[in-house]
């Protein structure tokens, strides 16, 4: 599965970041009962740089989207990290997404769809998951999206 979703990813024009390490008292996964439970990944671009701002104030739709497909990157590097490989992802489960914007933001399905289009990309069939999608009024360091995941995994 890993030399596909390189392959997928070579293809997009994208490349998996290395996985971040917490940026306060959490781990970045945890392994328990056949599901990978991935702590909030927030958006950073492809030169490393944080991806913040407020949609409908000083950021538009087409940011918040790709932030979240940066955020999604991030989780797979998280999920490769983990489980040394991808060859254990059996599906991706949920999302939880988190838009910081504006009260009068309402396109926040449109931004997580950044992310969930990621990952049915990438694992296909099994990448379609049950998903929230929030506006926020702000987020860690003023990024501009956050991302969690629940993945059911091989044992």
């Amino acid at each position: 599965m890993t030399d596909r979703i390189d392959r997928k990813l070579a293809e997009l024009g994208l490349a998996l970041p290395l996985a971040a390490a917490p940026v306060a008292s959490y781990v970045p996964t945890v392994e328990a009962d056949g599901m990978l439970y991935i702590s909030g990944q927030i958006s950073f671009a492809a030169d490393g740089a944080l991806m913040v701002g407020r949609l409908g104030e000083d950021r538009d739709l087409a940011y918040g989207v790709e932030a979240a497909q940066h955020c999604g990157l991030m989780l797979v590097a998280q999920m490769k990290a983990a489980l040394g490989g991808l060859h254990r992802v059996e599906r991706i489960v949920k999302l939880g997404v988190f838009v910081n914007c504006t009260a009068d933001f309402t396109d926040q399905p449109k931004v997580a769809n950044g992310a969930s289009d990621l990952m049915v990309a990438l694992f296909g069939d099994a990448g379609k998951h049950a998903r929230s999608a929030v506006g926020v009024p702000s987020l860690p360091m003023g990024v501009a999206v956050e991302i969690d995941a629940i993945v059911k995994i091989v044992s």
